[in-house]
């Protein structure tokens, strides 16, 4: 009897479950608001950072450029040995190391996907207020 009644409960517990609405896509959520495509700035020059290590921000449209598994479009200008005829920044010696610090062949792959830390700035309206202090703001408080 006990066996029976427990597994009259699960499957009850399970018809609950099942029962339950679940968001079918993000685009289904109340928050999904697509950003406006705004153009980017033609070349801002070295934007200041805003918080200790951060990684520096693309100053230029990075629309159409290629960066995948086989292909990093951000090297034909910022790779050592490119970078002085071009005049872009150079990409640091420490993208040429493996996580022990010990050098490799080309770019490391934890570093090659460069789109994931660096990103370009633009002026938009953002979806979300956000009350993020600077560190020059903390600093002059």
């Amino acid at each position: 009897m006990r066996k029976y009644l427990t597994l009259l409960l699960t499957a009850l517990a399970g018809f609950a479950v099942a029962e339950t609405q679940v968001a079918k896509s993000i685009d289904s959520t109340v928050e999904s608001v697509a950003p406006a495509y705004t153009n980017a700035q033609k070349d801002a020059g070295n934007i200041p950072v805003t918080f200790p290590h951060q990684p520096p921000l693309v100053p230029h449209s990075i629309r159409g450029l290629q960066v995948t598994k086989n292909t990093n479009q951000c090297l034909g200008c910022h790779s050592p040995e490119v970078a002085p005829t071009t005049g872009a920044t150079r990409v640091p010696a420490s993208h040429f190391m493996d996580r022990d610090g010990k050098p490799t062949e080309g770019t490391s792959p934890r570093r090659y996907f460069c789109l994931q830390c660096h990103v370009q700035q633009t002026d938009v309206n953002p979806i979300i207020q956000n009350k993020f202090d600077t560190i020059r703001q903390t600093q002059s408080k």
